[in-house]
């Protein structure tokens, strides 16, 4: 039994910042998914303001996660640290205008069905994120 844990924890040490970024990527999901439907079924705010709110506090939370438990950023400084958040919300930004430009593209043109286009879209979402917080936002010096 020792052994099988020592292999699964070596494992996650080896994969430690993908599995960690899958974890917190699920959470700030999850989070998203029950802050619209706190602001939009019990608050009655409008789904479109319901969509911006959960957003911004989503991406607040995975800035913070990502900084912290995924990529483990050691920057301090203020201007550092002005210029890590930035770059993150400006990432998160452009990626959301790739899934609605996705969307867009998935379900007007291509007629696909929305509920798949959207599994497909986020897919794309996730990817990206991970890849411009990897190689851009968190890059280790």
């Amino acid at each position: 039994m020792k052994a099988m844990i020592k292999r699964c924890w070596d494992l996650y040490k080896m994969y430690e910042e993908g599995i960690n970024y899958l974890i917190f990527g699920f959470l700030a999901f999850v989070l998203n998914y029950v802050l619209y439907y706190v602001l939009e079924s019990i608050l009655h705010i409008n789904y479109l303001g319901a969509t911006a709110v959960s957003w911004v506090l989503t991406v607040l939370f995975a800035y913070w996660t990502n900084r912290t438990f995924v990529f483990k950023s050691k920057n301090k400084s203020a201007d550092s640290l002005l210029k890590e958040f930035s770059s993150f919300i400006g990432a998160r930004i452009a990626t959301e205008f790739l899934e609605i430009g996705f969307m867009y593209l998935a379900v007007d043109i291509l007629s696909m069905n929305s509920y798949i286009a959207k599994l497909i879209g986020q897919v794309l979402v996730i990817v990206s994120n991970y890849f411009l917080s990897k190689l851009w936002i968190f890059k280790k010096k």
